[in-house]
């Protein structure tokens, strides 16, 4: 008789390795040492306290808003600079080192994301942290295993 249990190795970890919770003043510091970061803002934003927290992040840092889905006309009086631009074509741009960006100065190297459907930026972010040198910082309430 063998025994298989003597010497069992487990070849599966479970979870993710490269994403790790934070507390607001590491990912304040990642905002503060960041060269040209984005808020990409999603749909849920135009819930009042969201949005109002997204224009305090954006006038406290001069930080330029991607609008994605339907969440521009929160933006529209609230001096700002805010464009709307498509998600996924979003993720697709900052991969290239050569996109002038939003407001053609270059392309951005840090992306902090609030307010988004979890699977449409978990897909988004998958592209960006796999073939670009983008960082991605979630301040939202869900975990976004693909922000880096």
């Amino acid at each position: 008789m063998v025994d298989t249990t003597k010497n069992t190795k487990l070849f599966t970890s479970y979870g993710v390795t490269t994403a790790k919770t934070t507390t607001p003043e590491i990912a304040a510091k990642l905002i503060a040492k960041a060269k040209r970061p984005l808020l990409v803002v999603g749909t849920k934003i135009l819930d009042p306290e969201l949005l109002d927290r997204a224009v305090k992040i954006a006038k406290a840092k001069d930080i330029p808003i991607a609008a994605t889905g339907s969440s521009m006309p929160g933006f529209v009086d609230k001096d700002v600079k805010a464009k709307y631009i498509n998600l996924h074509q979003l993720g697709f741009y900052v991969t290239d080192p050569n996109w002038p960006g939003l407001d053609g100065n270059g392309t951005y190297d840090t992306l902090i994301v609030l307010g988004h459907i979890k699977y449409y930026i978990n897909q988004v972010l998958s592209g960006t942290k796999n073939f670009s040198d983008v960082k991605a910082i979630a301040i939202d309430r869900n975990y976004i295993q693909n922000a880096t």
